[in-house]
């Protein structure tokens, strides 16, 4: 298999918002980016946001592209519609380093290709997240036996999008909400001007949704 689908995340790319030594029983939030950009894209952007309890680990996709980082490479098949078996290499990689993290809860938080694989590590290891945030992302084109374990749990998920954000063909944005209506306890939100970025009322709406997810209003 080429190195373009199955290549190994690099653990020690993460980057953690408290140090090992001090992270103690926190719950942690798993940050995945988009396309071209790194670890440092959302961490940047929203780690300060989040609620001080929770402990940040931002974790850079698995393939070199377009100057940064990609989940899933832009040759093959088009945006918003991956190979799975693509998708599920990368989810496997990073469940595997997710199993190793001690815990007491563990949420997910991705942009574009990163909220792809938001979804798609629920549908992986459905006992194993307890929320999702699905910025400008979308559903993967498969079906996974955990789709029927999170029909019956519904996860809480926070799917926010851009109003003007012509990037996520709408068959991509359609088929995100077909599944979140039937697996999901779906929080959806489509912010008036905003295209294909996360910014605005949408960063207060997902912090306030992670809060909530963590006990605190």
């Amino acid at each position: 298999m080429g190195t373009t689908t199955k290549p190994g995340m690099n653990r020690d790319a993460v980057l953690w918002s408290a140090s090992e030594g001090v992270r103690g029983n926190r719950p942690v939030l798993v940050m995945l980016h988009g396309w071209s950009y790194d670890e440092t894209h959302l961490y940047r952007r929203l780690a300060s946001r989040l609620p001080e309890e929770v402990v940040v680990a931002s974790v850079r996709a698995r393939i070199p592209e377009a100057g940064g980082y990609a989940w899933f490479p832009s040759s093959g098949k088009p945006i918003g519609n991956p190979q799975p078996q693509v998708a599920n290499a990368a989810t496997e990689d990073v469940l595997a380093w997710t199993r190793t993290l001690e815990a007491p809860s563990i949420g997910l938080l991705g942009f574009s290709q990163g909220g792809a694989m938001v979804h798609q590590l629920m549908r992986h290891a459905p006992d194993l997240f307890a929320y999702g945030v699905s910025l400008a992302g979308f559903v993967v084109d498969d079906h996974q036996p955990g789709d029927a374990t999170l029909a019956k749990t519904r996860l809480p998920v926070y799917w926010g999008r851009g109003e003007n954000d012509w990037v996520i063909p709408d068959s991509a944005v359609d088929r995100t909400e077909r599944w979140l209506k039937e697996h999901a306890t779906a929080e959806i939100q489509v912010y008036r001007g905003l295209d294909h970025d996360v910014a605005g009322q949408e960063v207060d709406d997902l912090a306030a949704f992670v809060a909530e997810q963590n006990g605190q209003e």
